[in-house]
């Protein structure tokens, strides 16, 4: 049975050593658990008894195409309408809990594993049904029409009914379970699953274009990130700008997991962030 790992809060007692493993540089962020306390939730305009914590946003230095929220919702909890944003496209992954979530007027069970994809403009609403906080990952960012191609359609379905594709010449040690084909170009970011078995290895410095957000679901390993070898562990985030060198080493003695975020299928933007500029 597959675990993911969730935040749940709390503070460190005062006797614990401050002494943690974040870092901030010009290339990478690494956000270790630790660093998931209660001090630095948010609340959104929209939910009720609901709270997040941002682990990525737009800005200088930083997330330049994406955000990412850790989500935590009590039973009872939820919104009607969670997002303003109308050019803004989502993913949500459950990792604990139950919810019913809402796309266009089709509502739909999740329970852990389940993932939904929902695209710009089209109306949405989730509430926690079970009797524990339902928590999950939610991933926006603004879409990139492409000319000729229709946008994706909205769709819902479970990691436990999706295959892991194994990269070849590994040995079945290194995998991805994805949502999304990667030649489907109606889309320009994939949200997928990246699972090592122990001993498995990214076996040279990928070096690309691609914006990265990783978040450790389970199992812990040892990340090249820059010129830095960094331990990760379950609950782990990290982010890594464009071309900000990577590659890994999965420590065992279980598996390693991840949830990937990768911006895809679209030209390098020529004036600001998202063609915005002058």
């Amino acid at each position: 049975m597959t675990s993911y790992y969730a935040p749940t809060g709390g503070l460190p007692p005062q006797t614990a050593l401050m002494t943690q493993r974040a870092v901030f540089t010009e290339a990478y962020a690494f956000i270790p658990r630790g660093c998931f306390s209660d001090i630095v939730t948010s609340n959104l305009p929209g939910w009720s008894r609901t709270r997040m914590w941002l682990i990525a946003r737009p800005m200088s230095g930083f997330s330049e195409t994406f955000s990412q929220y850790v989500m935590e919702v009590q039973s009872g909890g939820g919104s009607d309408a969670p997002d303003e944003a109308a050019g803004a496209e989502h993913v949500l992954f459950l990792t604990h809990g139950e919810a019913t979530v809402t796309i266009g007027g089709q509502s739909y069970d999740l329970t852990p594993g389940g993932y939904a994809y929902i695209p710009a403009g089209v109306r949405w609403t989730l509430h926690a049904e079970g009797p524990a906080p339902a928590r999950f990952h939610w991933l926006r960012k603004l879409y990139q029409p492409a000319p000729g191609i229709a946008p994706p359609a909205p769709f819902v379905t479970n990691e436990q009914d999706m295959p892991l594709r194994t990269m070849p010449d590994t040995g079945g040690v290194w995998g991805t379970t994805r949502f999304v084909e990667p030649d489907d170009l109606a889309h320009d970011m994939h949200v997928n699953i990246v699972t090592f078995q122990p001993g498995g290895v990214i076996p040279f410095e990928e070096t690309h274009v691609m914006e990265h957000g990783l978040y450790v679901l389970e199992g812990k390993a040892v990340y090249k990130l820059n010129r830095d070898w960094v331990e990760v562990e379950a609950g782990d985030f990290m982010w890594l700008r464009a071309y900000c060198p990577q590659a890994c080493y999965a420590a065992g003695p279980g598996p390693f997991r991840y949830l990937l975020y990768k911006d895809v299928n679209r030209h390098a933007n020529l004036r600001g962030v998202l063609g915005q500029g002058r």
